[in-house]
């Protein structure tokens, strides 16, 4: 059965992210909800935030601060499709992930649903097939 774009990242819609775990040279976010479902997305290419419409790239000064500032909000949509590639938005904000370049062989894995569902994002692979 062939992957439909959003299917999975869109049962993200109206849980918490909870957590921000920096590990090393990626990020982990952690959500919890109305289901037995515990998400993680696993950025393995760190991802863009939108906070009260500024973008802000890992690069920047107060990166780690907007990704904080977004903990206890709920997701309210999820979009994942070439050229945009994953981006999932809050009530303040946004964090998107589609890199210039990707230095690994995985840019992002969402899993932790109670009925073991799980997708991993890869360079020239649905939602990133310009990369």
């Amino acid at each position: 059965m062939a992957y439909k774009l959003n299917s999975l990242l869109g049962r993200l819609v109206g849980f918490r992210l909870y957590a921000v775990e920096f590990v090393m040279d990626y990020v982990q976010l952690r959500f919890d909800g109305p289901t037995d479902d515990m998400p993680l997305l696993t950025c393995d290419e760190l991802p863009t935030v939108t906070l009260s419409g500024k973008a802000i790239s890992p690069t920047e000064a107060g990166w780690a601060d907007a990704l904080r500032a977004l903990i206890s909000q709920n997701v309210t949509a999820t979009h994942e499709k070439t050229g945009i590639g994953v981006k999932v938005d809050f009530g303040t904000g946004s964090v998107q992930l589609h890199p210039a370049a990707c230095e690994g062989p995985e840019i992002a894995m969402l899993n932790g649903f109670a009925d073991r569902s799980w997708m991993v994002w890869r360079p020239g692979e649905e939602a990133f097939e310009d990369l």
